[in-house]
């Protein structure tokens, strides 16, 4: 199929299963959004900054299983996401980041708004993406789904310069994937101990999902640190007596 990168771009989303995502608009970014606003597939969130997009996408990535997506301008707009991503690196949560940028011409020459956004988030991604006309950006983008979501979950950035977005390139469309089913939350209190390993253990006090903590086996310095805990609890929560002056 032949067509823009920013379409490319959208086309993927579609058969990654994408249904959301968050982010704000800029000069370099134009392309993608005119594409996103012919999409009604695509449920785009608009927030009142870039900073807020990101932890919104790591937050939908944490409560629905998915890999949360969001998009942003070059420059300033690209640094606003840092943090963000940062947290979804720390956490292991699954997110794709898409930002614009100056022409691949302008990059590095210092122009208005040109910031080099994948060296940036280096050390806070999985990896990070310089979309080219050689490799195009549907299996840039196709690429960055499959590192965020295998081995350890993690943030990965595509960055696309606005002539990669706006130029025409070949690309296959995939069938569509069905969205992962959302995660359920677990119990409070889970320990990670197997059902067959808790069955099979002499003591008999068994560790399952949901049990105290109090029931548990401990370590001889687990114990102590707690009972350390105990007592540390029962000086500060202490109340005091007033005593009289005399």
């Amino acid at each position: 199929m032949n067509s823009t990168g920013a379409r490319a771009l959208i086309d993927v989303l579609l058969e990654q299963g994408v249904d959301t995502v968050f982010g704000y608009p800029g000069s370099a970014v134009l392309d993608i959004y005119d594409e996103l606003y012919k999409c009604d597939k695509i449920r785009h969130i608009l927030t009142c900054h870039e900073q807020a997009a990101a932890h919104a996408a790591d937050g939908y990535a944490r409560a629905t299983g998915r890999t949360g997506v969001v998009i942003a301008t070059s420059g300033p707009g690209a640094t606003n996401l840092v943090t963000g991503i940062a947290a979804a690196y720390m956490d292991s949560s699954p997110v794709v980041a898409i930002t614009g940028n100056v022409k691949t011409s302008l990059l590095g020459s210092d122009s208005f708004q040109e910031v080099d956004i994948a060296g940036v988030t280096m050390p806070v991604t999985k990896y990070s993406f310089i979309a080219s006309g050689e490799r195009g950006v549907a299996q840039d983008v196709r690429e960055a789904f499959s590192i965020a979501q295998s081995g350890r979950k993690g943030p990965v950035l595509v960055d696309i310069p606005a002539d990669i977005a706006a130029q025409s390139e070949e690309y296959e469309r995939a069938p569509k994937s069905e969205p992962a089913p959302a995660k359920e939350p677990e119990p409070m209190g889970k320990l990670f101990i197997s059902p067959e390993k808790a069955e099979s253990t002499d003591s008999g006090r068994l560790c399952r999902a949901g049990a105290r903590l109090s029931s548990c086996p401990r370590s001889p310095g687990a114990l102590q640190a707690l009972s350390r805990h105990k007592r540390r609890r029962r000086r500060i929560c202490r109340p005091t007596r007033p005593r009289s002056c005399r």
